[in-house]
């Protein structure tokens, strides 16, 4: 296909372009990369993109792989601020109804926490509001799911995830590894968590503020539940009174996750929340 001088649309490229793809080995990809700029070039002729504007957005994701290190991965950050993280999330988890939530890991999961015992406490350092967090696990028919692996972390109460202050917290501070009883509960003993601001230093922080978008998460605890014969949940549970919870910059706030921190006569909190884990169909169909 020919693209004729007089025509100065963005989709007659897009065109062009889709008719060499026949050949391609990879006909996926093929179809992706087609689509993909036949729907940019129906962006660029509704808002009569500039030559400055398509710089503009090139420099951008040069940025952002620019600002990407073994310590940080801006693109991964990017997906994440836009939502599609979260939206992949619950795409493809494709969990029963009545099944807790899947969401993001985030970026400061780390394998390998401790062992802890249950009421043993995860807080290394004695800093904090004390939170006694009691975890309920059951199965879809509401009997208890026992012997599962339980991982937990989360910020402290500055907002800071151990492994982004190393020098400021102990090792593996907020973190910890829990098994559930016979009667699939088990008490965490921790701090009260604060949310956190995500990496705001780099292109993508830059965007969020030319958007005017929120770049504070909410306050919450994360999971990693796995147990035999059901699938492995990563999950947050939420602070239902934090004023971010209506605008996570990472979307992944479900009213299904949302818990309550109540005050205790001790000067403490407690929170309870009761994990819904979903069967593994491939493990059934194998037993």
């Amino acid at each position: 296909m020919d693209v004729r001088a007089t025509d100065i649309t963005m989709k007659s490229a897009a065109l062009a372009f889709a008719e060499r793809l026949h050949a391609a080995p990879d006909k996926r990809l093929a179809r992706f990369m087609g689509e993909l700029l036949t729907d940019f070039a129906d962006l660029a002729d509704r808002m009569d993109m500039s030559r400055d504007e398509l710089q503009a957005a090139i420099g951008f994701l040069t940025e952002v792989g620019e600002a990407c290190s073994e310590r940080r991965q801006e693109w991964v950050l990017l997906a994440d601020v836009l939502g599609l993280t979260s939206a992949f999330e619950r795409r493809h988890a494709r969990l029963p109804d009545e099944a807790t939530p899947n969401t993001l890991a985030g970026p400061f999961y780390r394998p390998g926490a401790p062992r802890r015992a249950d009421k043993e406490s995860i807080c290394l350092d004695g800093k904090g509001t004390p939170l006694v967090f009691t975890a309920r696990l059951r199965s879809s028919d509401g009997g208890p799911v026992s012997a599962a692996r339980i991982e937990v972390w989360h910020a402290n109460g500055d907002g800071v995830y151990e492994n982004q202050a190393p020098d400021m917290q102990p090792e593996f501070n907020l973190r910890g590894t829990y098994t559930s009883g016979p009667d699939g509960t088990v008490r965490i003993f921790t701090i009260r968590p604060r949310g956190y601001r995500i990496p705001d230093d780099g292109p993508v922080g830059r965007l969020l503020r030319q958007l005017g978008l929120p770049a504070t998460r909410p306050a919450h605890l994360q999971f990693r539940i796995s147990a035999s014969g059901y699938r492995t949940l990563i999950t947050h549970v939420f602070d239902r009174s934090d004023p971010a919870i209506a605008a996570d910059p990472l979307f992944a706030v479900d009213p299904a996750l949302l818990a309550d921190f109540t005050a205790t006569p001790d000067g403490g909190v407690a929170c309870s929340f009761t994990f819904i884990l979903a069967r593994d169909e491939h493990h059934r169909k194998q037993t």
